[in-house]
């Protein structure tokens, strides 16, 4: 006799017509084995397998550059679309002759003008990590390729955090982790460089709040946000719902716990002392400097604007604060104006994906960042595969363009006007993901994961809660008068309270 659990398991080959359709071609809808308790092959498993075997279909993708491209010919790892900052800079940031990040200056000759690390302090030692790892001896041809072996294994086990933690923040929905494990964008860009370190303490962190641990959950934005920027934005949108929903108190813990954390791995690296007193150490600084001195680069809407109009938009950093601020006001605004308060995922993905919109630069790999947090946010296949197809129509954009600037006369690949098209599909494809998200929290009987009254599965301390601060709408129900016997409807779960 099947369990309640089992009952109540949502199967996307049963209520997703794409995931039904695209399900023929293993043998059908999911069955009986695939259900948790059913043997060895839970979903969890399932999911954690498929994501570790799409991530070795990665690594294969980047054979023509592991035997020759990364160090014959400078447009080879650009033709094949397998370039890989990781074997460049284990030589060109010192790690092969034994440098150490932040304290130790990169020679000139090594760095082509870099003086120190560009890369926040957990990814610095992610780095280290490796190379430290990575066997000595040989040709320099070699140990880079023995340190991207070893750097592989390591995001390798990044990406098997990021599949079970994705497939176990929504008990219910576990399945919905496939998209994280088969998205192509995922397994091409996944050994381009260090992210996955980043997304995988990201994922754990909203793992965490989905288990309402607040403290967890901080402590990992903190460490995530001492690999890479972007997860410190997720504070953004639990301040918001923990506002609305009366919270606050679940919130301070996780900001008190990030910032905690990320002081933690930051300040024995961060701060230097000589006869004149403390300073901010040069080497740690430089990510920092590094982010604010770039000028528009690729993969942004301004490098778009820029080659057509000839302007090189100095004032960038400028336009970009202005667009985060507006933005996050506006989101901000949308979480407390919406009918139902949005989901955590919801938001939490609005938020990455406005900085990556706005942003000077814009990396084939960031678009790991937004993988997970897609997924639960809209677990609908249609939606996330077009957005899929764009990303890797960008990714194959990029590197075509630069063979093209980098092939002398020759000409491979896409010019400027080309690679502004595949500029414009990656941009136009996460709006539309963003569109069919806001939808969803302005509609909430669009959403696929409320369909059976949930609330926010993956909220933690905010699934269920009732309103205590909103506006328009969603005030004057929250004010509304009993209608059922004395019980009201918050309009947040589903149920009432």
């Amino acid at each position: 006799m099947r369990s309640v659990r089992d009952e109540q398991l949502v199967r996307p080959t049963v209520e997703d017509e794409v995931a039904a359709a695209g399900s023929e071609l293993i043998g059908g809808p999911v069955g009986r084995r695939a259900l948790p308790g059913r043997g060895w092959w839970t979903p969890v498993r399932v999911v954690a397998l498929v994501a570790i075997g799409m991530f070795a279909l990665g690594m294969v993708q980047k054979l023509p550059c592991y035997d020759y491209g990364w160090f014959f010919g400078a447009t080879t790892q650009y033709t094949h679309a397998c370039y890989s900052d990781i074997p460049h800079l284990y030589s060109g940031r010192g790690f092969d002759a034994g440098l150490i990040p932040y304290f130790d200056r990169i020679p000139q000759s090594l760095s082509g003008g870099m003086d120190y690390l560009e890369y926040p302090v957990l990814t610095g030692l992610f780095m280290q990590v490796a190379a430290w790892l990575t066997p000595g001896g040989g040709t320099l041809q070699h140990r880079e390729q023995l340190n991207w072996l070893v750097n592989s294994g390591m995001l390798l086990a990044c990406t098997a955090v990021i599949a079970v933690c994705t497939a176990r923040a929504h008990r219910r929905r576990p399945w919905d982790a496939l998209l994280v494990a088969l998205a192509p964008a995922f397994a091409l860009t996944a050994t381009v460089n260090w992210d996955l370190f980043a997304v995988a303490l990201t994922a754990g962190a909203m793992l965490m709040w989905s288990r309402s641990r607040p403290v967890l959950a901080g402590v990992l934005i903190g460490l995530a946000a001492a690999a890479k920027l972007y997860p410190l934005l997720l504070l953004g949108p639990l301040f918001v719902l923990c506002l609305r929903a009366g919270r606050m108190r679940a919130f301070a813990t996780a900001a008190a716990s990030a910032t905690g954390a990320w002081l933690v791995v930051n300040l024995p690296v961060m701060i230097t002392h000589d006869a004149q007193g403390f300073h901010i150490r040069e080497g740690w600084a430089k990510f920092y400097t590094f982010s604010q001195e770039r000028p528009v680069d690729f993969g942004s809407l301004w490098l778009v604007i820029s080659q057509r109009t000839g302007d090189p938009l100095d004032g960038a950093n400028t336009y970009v604060t202005l667009l985060m601020i507006a933005g996050c006001l506006a989101l901000g605004a949308l979480a407390l104006y919406a009918p139902r308060r949005p989901r955590f995922a919801q938001l939490a993905f609005l938020v990455v994906a406005l900085f990556v919109l706005v942003n000077k630069v814009y990396s084939p790999q960031y678009v790991l960042w937004l993988v997970p947090l897609a997924v639960l946010a809209r677990p609908k296949w249609r939606d996330f595969l077009i957005w899929q197809a764009c990303e890797v129509l960008y990714f194959l954009g990029i590197w075509s363009y630069l063979a093209y600037t980098g092939s002398g006369d020759k000409h491979q690949g896409l010019p400027a006007e080309g690679y502004q098209l595949a500029i414009v599909a990656h941009l136009l494809g996460t709006l539309y993901l963003c569109g069919v998200v806001i939808r969803d929290m302005l509609k909430p009987e669009r959403d696929v994961v409320r369909r059976d009254g949930s609330d926010d599965p993956s909220g933690g301390v905010l699934d269920g809660a009732e309103d205590i601060v909103a506006l328009g709408s969603a005030h004057r129900q929250r004010h509304a008068e009993p209608s059922d016997g004395g019980r009201v409807h918050w309009g947040t779960g589903g149920r009432a309270h």
